[in-house]
Formats: C-alpha cells, sequence, structure tokens
C-alpha cells in the first residue's frame, strides 16, 4: 500500500484552501490544515509558525494573505520558500492572481525555488457573489459596485481547487504540472450587471446591478464595518485589476484538467439551491 507525505494547505478555513483540503482528503491524502487559529498554526505574520507547519509534509498549497500585490508579499515568500526547501518539501502550489504584475513577481520566485512548482492564476471568483463580500449585495437585492461595462470571466472555485489539486497530487514521475502557469477563468466573458442577471434567474430574487463611484464604493464598505485593510484591497482591486486587462479568456483548466471551465449559469444555480442569497430572518 502506498503511503503519501501530509500535503500542507495554508489558509485552509478560506474559500479555495478548504475546497483543496477537502478534495485531498476525499482522495485518502493526509492534509496538514494550516491557519492562524487551526491546529496546525500557520501565520505569514509569524515566520516562526512556518518551520513547524512543514515539517515533514511532502507539498504545500500556498496562499499569501492578504494577496500577492501589497509590498510585503514578495519578501514573504522569498523566505517561505527557503524554510519550505530546508524542510524538503517536494512540491509547491501557489495560487496567484491574474493581471498582478506584483503577484507575478512573486510567482518567479516560486517557480525559481528549485522545488518543483505549479502556479494557478486566478482572478475574480465566482462564489464572491455567495461566499464573499457580494453576498449580502445580492440578499440586499442591489449589487452597487464601481465597475461599468468591464466584462470578466468569473472562474468557478471547484474549478481552482480541481487544478491545485491535481497538480499537489501528480506522480513524482509525471512532470507534466512543474514549471506551469495555469491562468484559470471561467469558458466566457461578462460584465458584473450579467452576472446579477444570471443570479437573478438562477434564485428567482429580484436582484438589480447599479454602478457607482469609486468614492461612494469605499465609503459604503467603511459605513458597513469592513476592517480599512480590507476596504484598501477592495478598492485597489476595483480600480486596477478591473480596467479590462483580465476580460478574455484562458485555457487554464482545460489545460490541467482535459475538460471546459465550469460556467457561471451552473455556479448560479449550484449557489441557488443552497441558499446562500434567501433572506436572513427578521431580527438577525
Amino acid at each position: 500500500m502506498q503511503t503519501h507525505l501530509p500535503t500542507l494547505v495554508i489558509a485552509a478555513s478560506g474559500k479555495t484552501g478548504r475546497r483543496v483540503a477537502d478534495r485531498l482528503e476525499a482522495l485518502g491524502r493526509p492534509v496538514r490544515r494550516g491557519s492562524r487559529s487551526g491546529p496546525t498554526r500557520f501565520d505569514w505574520d509569524v515566520p516562526s509558525t512556518w518551520a513547524p507547519a512543514l515539517a515533514g509534509v511532502g507539498a504545500a498549497y500556498v496562499v499569501y494573505s492578504p494577496d500577492l500585490s501589497v509590498p510585503a508579499a514578495p519578501g514573504a515568500i522569498e523566505a517561505f520558500v527557503a524554510v519550505a526547501r530546508d524542510a524538503g518539501v517536494r512540491r509547491l502550489v501557489l495560487l496567484s492572481g491574474r493581471g498582478e504584475p506584483a503577484a507575478q513577481r512573486c510567482e518567479r520566485i516560486v517557480l525559481d525555488s528549485g522545488v518543483p512548482a505549479t502556479v494557478v492564476r486566478a482572478s475574480w471568483f465566482a462564489q464572491n457573489f455567495d461566499e464573499g463580500a457580494f453576498r449580502e449585495l445580492v440578499r440586499a437585492g442591489e449589487v452597487a459596485l464601481p465597475v461599468d461595462a468591464v466584462r470578466e470571466p468569473f472562474v468557478d472555485l471547484e474549478d481552482v481547487a480541481e487544478v491545485a489539486v491535481a497538480a499537489l497530487t501528480a506522480d513524482a514521475h509525471d512532470g507534466r504540472h512543474d514549471g506551469a502557469v495555469y491562468e484559470v477563468t471561467g469558458p466566457r466573458s461578462m460584465t458584473f450587471a450579467e452576472a446579477v442577471a444570471e443570479i437573478a434567474a438562477a434564485s428567482g430574487r429580484a436582484v438589480r446591478f447599479r454602478g457607482i463611484s469609486r468614492a461612494a464604493f469605499v465609503d459604503g464598505l467603511t459605513r458597513a464595518g469592513l476592517p480599512a485593510d480590507q476596504v484598501e484591497l477592495l478598492d485597489e482591486l476595483f480600480s486596477t485589476v478591473l480596467d479590462g486587462r483580465n476580460a478574455s479568456t484562458a485555457d487554464g483548466v482545460e489545460r490541467a484538467l482535459g475538460r471546459a471551465a465550469r460556467d457561471f449559469r451552473d455556479y448560479a444555480r449550484a449557489a441557488a439551491a443552497t441558499g446562500a442569497w434567501n433572506a436572513a430572518p427578521q431580527g438577525v
């Protein structure tokens, strides 16, 4: 019976990490779920947590928080890679940001580390509408964002996780994922208004999209109580990455998995079936 070393999944309670860890366990692979508060403590701001989390693992799924575009990211990634290499880690899979030059600097650090590595480069997740910042906007009936006609090929997180797991579980003699950069998107590019219309159709709810100014967006996030660093990050993403640079679709899912990417309509139907957009009970 073949045995496998554990895989460290960083940010294992997050959107992608949870899915990657669950998929690995479903395949019978041992998983070490890393997070700031879980049994395996991993905190990017506390480098002393890195080596214990990496000790004895065969591979690591690397998610940097808050985002690879922040100034601190390259230094942290370079230091982390050194610790992973010293720990004998045999494979790294990095979640990166599409259309982010600063993130691509981090990709290069990982790919040039000497450890077999794969980059999964994604942009806007479809699940931002039911698991992230946009969920309450959908439930309130209006998604007001500082975008107009910009198109985005929203990617389903199930695809992101499946691509990551394919790379993490590749046989040591199968080098097809080594050095690969999988730019993952959905199969079609949509405006945010079109995405919201798909959600309305799938959920049966009256939901509309409204374009607003950047200043109004920041003010709304601040009044809603989001931490300042999250407000700053969302503002940066909407004002830079959403300028049309990521409007085209890419073939990363097909290259990695040999099948087409999941469509946004299928995502919307699946999310609606979970009740994610049902109105909150009164008084909650």
